[in-house]
């Protein structure tokens, strides 16, 4: 990982030089109306095509809000967005152009390619998505519906870029997204750094999806979105995301804070995620999920602050795809704290996630939940402090510790910790798994609770070396079953 951290300091240094020596070309230049009514689609358009023909260069957008269709960003070229400026995509779904997917901002097999500013990237995606549903209701586009929303494919994202190369994006906002707001589909070298995202429009508004890339980081950024935060996906099963770093970010998400998965086809290794802050997150600060035939491996969190959220980290193999179990391995999970919501975290946000998965109490905030014969091995977790509201009661649900086969293994499911319903542990849940270890442990549960704190179900070799339980009636704070060579002190 060495390597990887020093790779990416000389490309952000060449991309910095790039765009430090690019000549500017006013958009005031070729016409481009700032009146936030024009629609400038063909000008812009115009814009970036001379610009590359020339040899490069940034097309600079001073204040004003300007008006557009889609766009195709071309190698060489960058959009650069002063303070006060606005790109404001257009409210019909039609002006709107799709490569694999549809987006605001398009760009295939290019390279040199950069977003930057102050300013911001407004996809008005509220109306956008209501207008694409009244398309589809008129008979004039065709989509597949889901819970009476049009699928991601035919509604606009803010950026979706594939197969791209030496990418930089930095300082914008980006808000109001239709679908997700930034897709990265198979490209390498890209460094996003200092945005923000706000967008809670609708619903799959995932702040950033990372699609089998080589060589990313995000850094120093802030997320606000209905879907979840940072989602690193991986779609072709001959492909892996791997050397990825998100570094100094906060995000609060509807979803989860960061995801790997789903889809997890191909697979993903060296991530590291470094100093984050999640709040206000209705289900995992991180969630890694190997349920589609691929792989997780060598991923390090470390310096992790999760704040009025739903849960902390889940760990999931599953099977989606009959014949193809996931594998994860060598998870290296650090200095968390974290303060589990005693009520709804997303609560009196636009868009929530929805109450389901129920009758349940309060999750247990670190779920690790392989399959008989996949199991979740050598996972560390150094220096751990979780605060559980408690006030788990059985007379609202109640899975006791005899009846450990009434959890549901779900292999095909859509892995989420509340699937599970009811789990009869309020602090760790543990299945099928091996090698893990736990150091300096430290779990405290706010009011009475019937469950116990740590339950294991078919584990072996792991320890729990420096473990505190705290919680108010004194219980037995371990439940082994069918599990061997456990050391617990």
């Amino acid at each position: 990982m060495l390597a990887t951290k020093k790779y990416f300091i000389v490309f952000i240094v060449c991309i910095q030089c790039l765009q430090g020596s690019a000549k500017d070309y006013p958009a005031s230049l070729f016409g481009i109306n700032s009146d936030g009514v024009t629609l400038n689609t063909r000008s812009i358009q115009f814009a970036i095509d001379y610009i590359q023909q020339q040899g490069g260069g940034r097309l600079v957008f001073d204040v004003g809000r300007f008006l557009s269709g889609s766009i195709h960003l071309k190698s060489n070229v960058s959009i650069h967005l002063l303070e006060g400026a606005v790109l404001l995509g257009t409210l019909n779904p039609l002006d709107y152009d799709r490569e694999g997917l549809t987006a605001f901002i398009l760009c295939t097999d290019q390279q040199n390619i950069a977003i930057t500013g102050k300013g911001v990237i407004d996809g008005q995606g509220r109306q956008v998505a209501r207008n694409v549903v009244e398309l589809v209701h008129k008979g004039l586009i065709k989509d597949a519906f889901r819970n009476d929303r049009p699928e991601v494919p035919i509604r606009p994202m803010l950026i979706y870029f594939r197969s791209c190369k030496n990418i930089f994006i930095r300082g914008v906002t980006m808000r109001n997204a239709a679908a997700w707001v930034q897709t990265y589909d198979q490209c390498k070298n890209l460094h996003v750094d200092s945005i923000t995202v706000d967008s809670r429009a609708f619903w799959n508004n995932d702040g950033i999806d990372i699609v089998d890339c080589d060589s990313v980081a995000i850094t120093n950024s802030y997320i606000d979105s209905d879907d979840d935060g940072v989602c690193l996906k991986s779609h072709d099963p001959n492909a892996v995301c791997q050397n990825i770093l998100v570094r100094n970010c906060t995000i609060r998400s509807s979803a989860n804070g960061i995801k790997f998965g789903t889809a997890s086809l191909g697979g993903f290794k060296n991530v590291r995620l470094i100093n984050i802050k999640v709040f206000d997150t209705y289900r995992s600060a991180i969630a890694l999920e190997a349920v589609d035939g691929g792989f997780i491996e060598n991923v390090e969190v470390d310096s992790l602050l999760v704040l009025n959220s739903g849960h902390v980290i889940f760990l999931r193999i599953g099977e989606r795809i009959k014949g193809k179990k996931g594998r994860l391995e060598n998870i290296r999970i650090k200095n968390v704290s974290a303060d589990i919501a005693a009520t709804k975290p997303d609560a009196g946000y636009e868009y929530e996630g929805p109450i389901e998965h129920m009758p349940r109490n309060i999750s247990p905030p670190i779920v690790i939940a392989g399959l008989p014969d996949a199991i979740i091995s050598n996972v560390s977790f150094t220096n751990i402090e979780i605060k559980h509201p408690g006030g788990g009661n059985s007379q609202f649900a109640k899975i006791s510790l005899s009846e450990l086969y009434k959890v549901p293994e779900m292999a095909a499911s859509y892995p989420e910790f509340s699937k599970f319903l009811e789990l009869p542990a309020w602090g760790i849940y543990i299945r099928h798994a091996k090698d893990l270890q736990f150091n300096n442990l430290n779990l405290s549960c706010g009011k009475k609770d019937y469950r116990t704190a740590i339950v294991l179900d078919d584990v072996h070799h792991s320890e729990f070396v420096s473990t505190t339980i705290k919680e108010i009636d004194k219980k037995k704070p371990l439940y082994q079953h069918n599990a061997s060579e456990i050391i617990f002190k």
